[in-house]
């Protein structure tokens, strides 16, 4: 007699496949504990409960002072925020290592090719009537150009809770993406109906992303890891318009497409 928990003869009971995993980098610029878990405490305040039991990778490449890894990932854990690996060097490495931390090795950021307009004489046309069957053809075909990844469509609403990833490439959104939804792209995030929650653009690192939207409304908007949490009512110029947001040096800049 077999049952649900039976597996075929022959059969492994498990396998190994790959994933893809969405973490949060949290950069360290200091070494101080008293100044990491005081900036901790007050993104968290700032972000409410937007990052409540998101994974996150701690950043510390570029920190060479002692850190004092249990003070700081004590705080993390009081925040529910939940540790996939590291990122550091030297004694630092060893010591997180030591607090249980393990490490990864985080990926240059995506940088998607630039798309200059094309040369006149490089945009196909229909050959008039007038020309001849006999023209001479080309002695070898043209090269095919490389096609770009085609862009992830959505073409629902998204309701609260649910979260969808868009790797290497764009995300559209045909519907609205309403409070507690999650929006997250390698590339641009097109939205074509109301964004109220939260976008999260360039996740790689890719600062030349942006995001569009018919009518704005968001909770948290985020580019190449700089963030910006809605609190309070956006400008009425700004508020349910059609928008374009993109980073502008370190800061989130917010155009109205609008007349």
């Amino acid at each position: 007699m077999s049952d649900s928990s039976t597996h075929r003869k022959g059969q492994s009971a498990l396998d190994f496949k790959s994933a893809t995993l969405y973490a949060l980098r949290v950069v360290l610029r200091s070494a101080d504990t008293a100044a990491l878990i005081a900036a901790l405490d007050q993104r968290m305040r700032d972000a409410g409960s937007f990052f409540d039991n998101e994974p996150i990778v701690i950043d510390a490449s570029h920190i060479t002072d002692p850190i004092d890894w249990v003070a700081f990932t004590r705080a993390l854990n009081a925040h529910n925020l939940h540790q996939v690996g590291v990122v550091a060097q030297g004694s630092n490495l060893d010591s997180a290592q030591a607090c249980g931390l393990i490490q990864v090795d985080l990926a240059n950021p995506v940088q998607r090719p630039a798309s200059p307009p094309v040369a006149e004489q490089d945009v196909p046309v229909v050959a008039p009537n007038s020309v001849s069957q006999n023209a001479a053809r080309p002695s070898s075909p043209p090269a095919v150009p490389e096609v770009a990844p085609a862009a992830m469509v959505i073409n629902r609403q998204l309701r609260s809770g649910q979260r969808i990833y868009a790797r290497n490439t764009d995300l559209i959104v045909i519907g609205a993406v309403g409070q507690g939804a999650e929006i997250i792209a390698d590339g641009n995030i097109h939205v074509y109906g109301p964004l109220r929650g939260k976008a999260m653009a360039g996740a790689r690192g890719d600062s030349s992303a942006r995001i569009f939207t018919t009518q704005l409304d968001p909770e948290l908007l985020a580019i190449a890891g700089v963030y910006r949490v809605i609190e309070t009512r956006l400008d009425p110029s700004l508020l349910n318009q059609p928008t374009i947001v993109q980073l502008d040096g370190d800061q989130l800049k917010i155009t109205s497409l609008g007349k």
